[in-house]
């Protein structure tokens, strides 16, 4: 759900999406300007100095303070699980918390990034959409309420003045706002009770926390906050001499900045603030803590989850199937991507960022005995471009696209090697090895073979690309502040020329990024689909479906979509904005998730929505994955032609019903497919009594119509009655023998008692004499559908219409007569998108079955036979 929901969200939102990231770039940049203005009298030496003299012993504290933010955070999903009263295994919760947190803490955009990552998470796990909404909301009402009370208390605690930029605000102003904010909590904490409350608005709820509950995520969020703070604290070049409580409320502070920001990773707000709200630290030091702050507690969590997911997904495609039982590892397939899509991210961004800074001077005096100049040269420019490359790219590996793979992986390894090259920085090579190897161990998950050039860039994702951009310009802008400009900077070539390869970097990047920009921009318009992506179905195949439904296809009013190998096809049409999917793929099953992943892709491009129709069980981990809705929409009687017989108790009516119609003279026989031509002008003439009586149309897409070519294809089973027929109905048959079944049925008014069911009884046991093991019934709509009273919506109103509808359709009754035969009832569903976009795809499906001027599959067939 993947993907999908997030760029659902971004186009239903998309100018609202669109200014937020103007926003956050202007912020941004407002957050450079500040550092550059905050660090005028600094020297990058001095920075470098300062980074250097940190402790071994520091680092340690900061990481072992990472590691219990971290912990602590997984308990935000486990009070919100428990709360919605949906617990799943703390192990599951606890993956979803540190990996949504580790994303959403680098990429920003919590609701987005986070948000998603706990949507694939979670509806793997099990959760409905409303659920894991309720999980969001009150984790972040967890972050909030122990955001306030700490924030509360930091001031209460702190004695001296509290100085911002130069505004001072005394002792006792502090303790009074701190004193009103814990006072407010506590009379909320009160009022909360012993019974919670629920908020509601409109249909959706959010069960409120009672006092105990409230008091639970208080604390939860106030050890959160008391780590995360206290791993930057010990970064400082002297702890002790800064109160805790004085950098608690900067960092509180800068926090919300960031996060009000929507900057990704709220990188130059965050340090920005702490610039200004921690004064009595010295710049450089408190500048180098920062940055070892930044590695430590945002780009650290970052690869332990990515190696995390990365080994459960490496393993969970490497297992066969069925033996990947293990929760956590079945729901990592999920967010891979997104994962190794972030961390891709921060690759680039590192490359991007090194190239702005001096080289090391003893590093480079051993690299000058090794390599030339030029080479030199050469390799710092291509490192600046595979970091652009991989910004880029990054949004194709969220898509799951192939192409991206290979050009992420082969960047990553060049990359490594230009970072070595450039200037011996093995810290860095290590890092983009380590993510070309997690992106190795989860090969399996970049299945789809779309045209890498229509990956799609939100305006989120841009305002990243640009933001990673102005960093890397930033930081060499710092970096070389003291080095005059001069024109002649542009061709300076020496091994100390740090400056001059800076500023030939960044004219590759942007260039690079301009003409990505222009590109896009000259883009043609999407366009809808052309009338028939492949002109027809594969025989191959269709020679090996396993399910008769597959004949469908030879009903001449569906578009196809073919694997390129010819071993598998989607069958559909595409209604109005609605492109709908019959049934599930046909052919080789490997071949469904990549064919379903173009069809989303181009309903996306010509911004439909993509139904999928009548699928089984089968098709359902991908219909997930492609973050749709699932709705039950009926159930298939399949009869085991092993076991079908007339013996016994439960047969007694078909063995009356069988009897009766041979003694009133009815016969049965299936004629071959080449007879059929020569029957037609009968056959036309039952099937139009049987229309006229019904008082129906012919119908289209998901069951054929009379035509003599498409019953041309099929044996056809008839009844005869004095020699005339009586009765017909054309016979699917799959080429392994497994499954047999009827799509057209057909009868004259004046026929034998119980002739259809003559006609059914007799073609199974022929079916069972030919070597085929089941006979299908076909759907019972709306059947086996539960109403309870937390059922959704359309559960209830389906089993009501099931209940009550019989004059409409009758529901009941059609179910009562297939189960004369003793089938097993089989669940079938429909996957759609959410909300009143499924409403709007159903009322589209109505219209395509209906077959009449508005349906798409007529316009189809007349288009076929002109």
């Amino acid at each position: 759900m993947t993907g999908w929901l997030i760029q659902s969200f971004l186009k239903a939102r998309g100018y609202r999406t669109a200014g937020l990231a103007v926003i956050a770039t202007l912020l941004a940049s407002l957050g450079f300007f500040t550092i550059h203005r905050m660090l005028g009298e600094v020297h990058a030496g001095e920075i470098r100095a300062a980074f250097a003299a940190l402790r071994p012993l520091q680092i340690v504290g900061a990481i072992g303070f990472t590691a219990a933010s971290y912990l602590v955070l997984t308990c935000y999903d486990v009070l919100a699980l428990r709360l919605i009263k949906q617990p799943l295994p703390w192990r599951t919760a606890a993956f979803a918390g540190f990996v949504s947190y580790a994303i959403a803490n680098n990429l920003g955009l919590a609701l987005l990034t986070g948000g998603s990552a706990r949507y694939r998470i979670y509806s793997a796990a099990g959760l409905s959409a409303a659920d894991i909404g309720r999980v969001v909301a009150t984790a972040a009402m967890t972050f909030w309420a122990g955001f306030i009370v700490m924030a509360g208390t930091a001031l209460v605690l702190h004695g001296g003045t509290l100085t911002i930029d130069g505004i001072a605000l005394s002792v006792a102003g502090q303790r009074l706002i701190g004193t009103a904010i814990l006072v407010v909590a506590a009379t909320l904490i009160f009022a909360s009770g012993q019974r919670g409350r629920t908020l509601r608005v409109g249909r959706w709820h959010l069960p409120l926390p009672t006092a105990r509950q409230a008091l639970a995520q208080i604390a939860v969020a106030a050890l959160d906050l008391a780590a995360a703070s206290a791993a930057l604290w010990v970064l400082l070049p002297n702890p002790h001499a800064v109160a805790f409580t004085a950098l608690f409320l900067g960092y509180i502070l800068a926090i919300v900045v960031a996060l009000i920001s929507h900057v990704p990773g709220g990188i130059g707000i965050f340090e920005a603030v702490m610039l200004v709200t921690v004064p009595d630290v010295d710049r450089p030091g408190l500048m180098a803590a920062l940055i070892a702050y930044r590695a430590i507690y945002y780009i650290l969590p970052l690869l332990v989850a990515a190696m995390l997911v990365a080994v459960k997904e490496g393993l969970r495609w490497r297992q066969p199937v069925g033996k990947a039982i293990d929760v956590v590892q079945v729901i990592a397939g999920g967010i891979a991507p997104l994962v190794m899509s972030a961390l891709t991210f921060v690759g680039g961004v590192v490359l991007l960022v090194s190239d702005a800074l001096p080289g090391d001077a003893d590093r480079l005096r051993l690299l000058r005995h090794v390599v030339p100049l030029p080479f030199v040269e050469a390799t710092h420019i291509a490192a600046s471009l595979a970091g652009t490359a991989l910004l880029l790219l990054a949004p194709a590996l969220f898509r799951r696209l192939d192409g991206a793979f290979f050009l992420t992986r082969a960047l990553l390894v060049v990359g490594a090697l230009f970072s070595l090259s450039k200037g011996v920085d093995y810290e860095e090579a290590l890092l983009l090895l380590t993510i070309a190897a997690l992106l190795q161990w989860t090969r399996g998950a970049f299945y789809r073979r779309t045209t890498l050039t229509m990956t799609a860039f939100s305006p989120a994702w841009t305002a990243a690309v640009a933001l990673a951009a102005g960093l890397a310009v930033a930081i060499g802008l710092f970096a070389y502040k003291n080095v005059a400009y001069d024109e002649q900077l542009w061709w300076e070539f020496a091994w100390h020329g740090d400056a001059s390869r800076f500023l030939r970097a960044s004219f590759a990047v942007g260039i690079v990024l301009f003409g990505v920009t222009v590109s896009r921009l000259f883009r043609p318009a999407n366009q809808a689909e052309p009338d028939s992506v492949a002109p027809g179905p594969s025989e191959a195949a269709l020679a090996s479906a396993e399910s008769t439904d597959a004949n469908l296809a030879l009903t001449g009013d569906k578009r196809f979509l073919v694997s390129p190998a010819g071993d598998a096809f989607v069958m559909y049409q595409v209604q109005g904005r609605s492109w709908i999917v019959m049934g599930n793929p046909v052919g080789s099953a490997a071949q469904w998730p990549d064919l379903l992943w173009q069809l989303r892709d181009r309903a996306d491009a010509a911004q439909g929505r993509l139904l999928l129709y009548q699928i089984s069980a089968a098709a359902l981990p991908i219909a997930i994955d492609l973050g749709l809705q699932l709705v039950k929409y009926g159930e298939e009687a399949l009869v085991d032609l092993g076991t079908f017989s007339l013996e016994g108790p439960d047969a007694r009516t078909l063995r009356y019903v069988e009897r009766r119609a041979v003694r009133e003279g009815a016969e049965f026989q299936v004629v071959d497919a080449g007879a059929i031509p020569a029957l037609i002008p009968e056959l036309r003439q039952i099937s139009d009594q049987w229309l006229a009586a019904k008082g129906q149309s012919e119908k289209a897409f998901s069951i054929g119509r009379f035509d003599p070519a498409y019953l041309a294809n099929f044996d056809c089973a008839i009844v005869r009655h004095a020699g005339e027929i009586v009765a017909f109905a054309n016979i699917w048959k799959t080429s392994s023998k497994d499954e047999l079944s009827v799509d057209l049925m057909r009868h004259a008014t004046d026929m034998p008692y119980g002739t259809m069911d003559f006609l059914f009884i007799r073609l199974m046991q022929w079916g069972h004499a030919n070597g085929y093991r089941h006979f299908t019934l076909g759907l019972a709509p709306l059947a086996g559908i539960e109403s309870r009273r937390l059922a959704p919506i359309w559960a209830r109103a389906g089993a009501f219409l099931y209940r009550h509808g019989e004059a409409l359709y009758g529901f009941e009754g059609l179910r009562a007569y297939k189960d004369k035969f003793s089938p097993v009832w089989i669940p079938r569903y429909i996957a759609g998108p959410d909300g009143a976009g499924l409403a709007r795809a159903l009322i589209d499906l109505q219209t395509l079955v209906g077959g009449g001027k508005g349906s798409a599959a007529r316009r189809s067939r007349i288009a076929l036979a002109a």
